[in-house]
């Protein structure tokens, strides 16, 4: 396959993990929101949380669905475009993600129908164990599908093959790779704050039409709760995350730091644009010493620039620069939105502050964003390679010339727009509806014995006689 061929595929698969990627998020995030309203209001009695559940339950419905069919063209794509790649690591990542299937998949889908149907129909604890069973269904598949991308990052416990494909030697070390948990605890932690902000928004929008809804209140008040108490931990993971970065994949660290040069005290920098071509940044506001106190966590500590690695393997600079700042920059106006929260709580302000509802309408969508550049950072971070160190990108594709994938990828634009831009659409009308008081459906009538025949009878001769 040609350079502009892979180029090619690499934006497809790119494109329609774009698309995919905003789907599981959210809905690994508003499952476990379903399970905590369907818990408060079997605890509590109390009839919001239920009616919360109705409203939200719709939607994700919607976003599951359409998380389902993205997901199923992706797969198709590492046959027909990276029919190598997956020829090379099909004995290490085939399985995992056939766990995936048969574990995570089989749940939430063999459950739903309960979940989506059952209100009514079954008892509420067995409700409330299909809703958990979902919930719990979507964190498995995040548990599976981070630890076939984490290997891909962190290859481990894994042999090659006469033929060149990489086998298995010990599935611990394969699923628990050196970059697994701290990628897992991120993207999970990334999939609650997404969902909160989502709700959050959805809660400031009907606020500001009335602050007297109280459906509305209760919904913005549980979002602002998890921005507050699950941000400051995202921030401490995301470092976390970081620090394992720089250990395994120093490269990608140098690159969204922007050095090209190793530096004893890097600074940090902030703003600049950033020059591949003439390895340096230009227009930069840095500031000294940062940079290593945040990586090495020492005044003067080494941090490697990109010129201590082959110019081959350095990954597209720019992308990974500002893709890692946008992440960033949201990740803190998450993090003032909620402690912001707090004290208008304190204040008794947090349902009549009406600047910081827009705020917060204003920031529904940062979760995607912000999930989607941290995506980039991650995945062009990693380039040139499939699998980090071993396999290139130019090496995993398959022999398929240009033109046939250019007609491909117009058609998924074409098709991708126009479908999942109807699904979305769809979702924010139902987002736009207040919440409602949840109706229970009529009770079945109780068949009638004789006796009450008789009586009625009796009732309808003495109503005749009185008009006569």
């Amino acid at each position: 396959m040609g350079e502009l061929a892979v180029d090619l595929a690499r934006f497809q698969f790119a494109f329609t993990v774009s698309f995919h990627i905003i789907f599981p998020a959210f809905t690994i995030g508003l499952a476990s929101y379903l399970a905590v309203l369907e818990g408060l209001y079997l605890k509590t009695g109390k009839h919001k949380y239920i009616e919360l559940y109705q409203y939200w339950i719709k939607i994700f419905a919607i976003s599951f669905g359409m998380g389902v069919v993205s997901g199923i063209v992706m797969s198709y794509q590492f046959g027909t475009n990276w029919s190598v790649f997956s020829d090379k690591t099909g004995p290490v990542l085939g399985p995992l993600m056939g766990y995936e299937v048969f574990t995570a998949f089989f749940l939430e889908a063999g459950f739903l129908g309960v979940m989506l149907f059952g209100m009514n129909r079954v008892g509420k604890t067995l409700h409330f164990a299909a809703t958990l069973i979902v919930a719990l269904g979507t964190l498995m598949s995040a548990f599976w599908i981070l630890a076939v991308n984490s290997w891909m990052q962190t290859p481990a416990g894994y042999d090659v093959n006469e033929i060149g494909q990489f086998i298995p030697v010990d599935w611990w070390q394969v699923i628990l790779n050196p970059s697994f948990p701290y990628r897992l605890v991120h993207m999970v932690l990334a999939a609650f704050l997404t969902t909160a902000f989502v709700v959050g928004g959805v809660g400031a929008y009907h606020l500001l039409r009335s602050q007297h809804n109280h459906l509305a209140r209760t919904m913005f008040s549980m979002a602002m709760w998890m921005a507050a108490l699950v941000t400051p931990i995202q921030v401490f993971v995301g470092d976390l995350h970081g620090l394992n970065t720089l250990e395994h994949q120093p490269a990608k660290v140098a690159a969204m730091e922007g050095h090209f040069d190793t530096h004893q005290g890097a600074p940090l920098i902030l703003f600049g644009i950033p020059d591949q071509a003439n390895k340096e940044v230009d227009y930069k506001i840095q500031i000294p010493h940062l940079g290593s106190i945040i990586l090495t966590h020492e005044w003067n500590g080494e941090v490697k620039g990109l010129d201590a690695f082959p110019e081959a393997d350095h990954p597209p600079v720019g992308i990974v620069f500002w893709s890692f700042r946008v992440m960033v920059a949201l990740g803190f106006m998450m993090l003032a939105i909620g402690l912001y929260s707090l004290w208008l709580r304190k204040q008794g302000e947090l349902f009549y502050h009406t600047n910081f509802h827009r705020c917060c309408l204003l920031m529904a969508p940062a979760g995607f964003i912000a999930l989607l550049c941290g995506w980039i950072t991650t995945e062009v971070g990693r380039q040139p390679f499939t699998v980090y160190g071993l396999l290139r990108t130019a090496e995993s594709a398959s022999p398929v010339d240009a033109s046939a994938i250019s007609v491909s990828v117009a058609a998924f634009v074409v098709v991708y727009f126009s479908v999942f831009g109807a699904g979305m659409f769809y979702i924010l009308r139902l987002m736009r509806k207040p919440p409602t008081k949840y109706e229970q459906p009529p009770k079945a009538r109780v068949p009638e014995t004789e006796a009450d025949i008789e009586k009625s009878k009796r009732a309808m001769g003495s109503s005749n006689h009185l008009s006569s």
